[in-house]
């Protein structure tokens, strides 16, 4: 089966060179032109990732996004296609769940390259999974991709659930942040040097909110972070 790409963009000729480059590879490509077609379009059915442009008419891309991770708790990877390029930009879109950055203009082989990356990510724990995996509080269900914290459900994105997979396979390790690199980015990632930082931060807050009897992700200084 096709991976479904859905591309949230309101300048017709970019949507097009998008959906173009997407059937060239295989993928099934939808069009929306505003923040309010692209949501009518996931609750029709959701789509495997989202290519988002951030200025939309109707619901702005930023305010789309808000209704994805917090609202609605879908979890597919979400990539954000954007001419800002400042790294305030990019770090506040990350924090609020924004898997991946592509910054206009680009070239087709890099939205490929990140599309393809992230569609790795969000499937690749789908081998040889535990039930269960558990740690205190926590409860990751890989096969269902649910993470409940005091029985709480917590609204992940690709990149975070893919962290706390690692730190729940092996509690008390600990991973430096060149090492997560490799893993949950698996080299296709072209971002920050921060931008671990920025995911463990988001992951750390989530879990807290629904537990704050203990801290579960420690800072190793100097090294990275582990579980415990």
């Amino acid at each position: 089966m096709r991976h479904k790409i859905l591309i949230a963009e309101d300048d017709t000729d970019i949507s097009r060179l998008l959906a173009r480059i997407l059937e060239a590879q295989g993928y099934q490509a939808l069009q929306a032109f505003s923040g309010t077609e692209a949501l009518s379009l996931i609750e029709r059915g959701e789509p495997d990732l989202l290519l988002l442009d951030l200025m939309l008419p109707g619901l702005s891309g930023e305010e789309l996004l808000a209704r994805l991770r917090e609202e609605r708790h879908y979890g597919f990877p979400v990539l954000i296609l954007s001419a800002k390029s400042a790294l305030g930009d990019k770090v506040a879109l990350l924090k609020n769940g924004a898997d991946d950055y592509i910054t206009k203009p680009f070239e087709p082989e890099e939205v490929i390259a990140r599309i393809q990356a992230a569609l790795r990510r969000a499937g690749s724990p789908s081998r040889q999974q535990p039930e269960a995996l558990a740690y205190g509080n926590i409860k990751l269900y890989p096969d269902s991709r649910r993470v409940l914290v005091n029985q709480r459900e917590l609204s992940l994105t690709a990149h975070e659930y893919q962290l706390l997979y690692l730190f729940l396979q092996s509690p008390e390790k600990v991973y430096s942040r060149e090492s997560l690199y490799e893993l949950v980015w698996q080299g296709g990632y072209y971002g920050e040097n921060n931008t671990v930082n920025v995911h463990v931060s988001n992951l750390r807050r989530k879990i807290r909110e629904a537990d704050a009897s203990r801290e579960y992700i420690r800072t190793v200084y100097g090294i990275g972070f582990r579980l415990g």
